[in-house]
Formats: structure tokens, C-alpha cells, sequence
């Protein structure tokens, strides 16, 4: 299977602790879910829509997110 993603943004990994999260989920609940485990982390750019790609199984969700800030109320 081939993923047709949009090229990742320079200014989204220009420095250590910068993350694109390209993720596939069997539909938008699981697709949101896991994005939400994620900001629950870290500071995130979310998405506020998952995408489909005609002819491929199940949607797509890209977000950005710094590890570099982790959340107070983690670990």
C-alpha cells in the first residue's frame, strides 16, 4: 500500500523535540483518540479532521507536537 502524504514542513522539524505524528486509524474515532493521548503529553498542534485517500482503507491525521514541553500533570 502506498500513503500519499503532503511533504513535512521544514519549520515542523527544524530542531531536536519536534515531532510530525502521520498516523492511520480505522476511522476518525481511533484517528482523534490517539491524538488526544498525545496533546494529554505534550504540547501539540492538533487536527481538527481526519483526511481519506480515495482508494486506501481507513483515514489519515498528521498533528505536530514538542517534546520539549511536556505537561505539568505528567508522570
Amino acid at each position: 500500500m502506498v500513503l500519499h502524504v503532503n511533504p513535512v514542513n521544514e519549520r515542523h522539524v527544524r530542531e531536536p523535540g519536534l515531532v510530525v505524528v502521520d498516523s492511520a486509524a480505522a476511522g476518525d474515532a481511533t484517528a482523534l483518540a490517539f491524538q488526544q493521548m498525545l496533546t494529554g503529553r505534550w504540547a501539540t498542534a492538533t487536527a481538527e479532521r481526519t483526511t481519506r485517500d480515495p482508494g486506501q482503507p481507513g483515514v489519515r491525521l498528521r498533528c505536530h507536537l514538542d517534546m520539549r514541553q511536556e505537561l505539568p500533570d505528567c508522570g
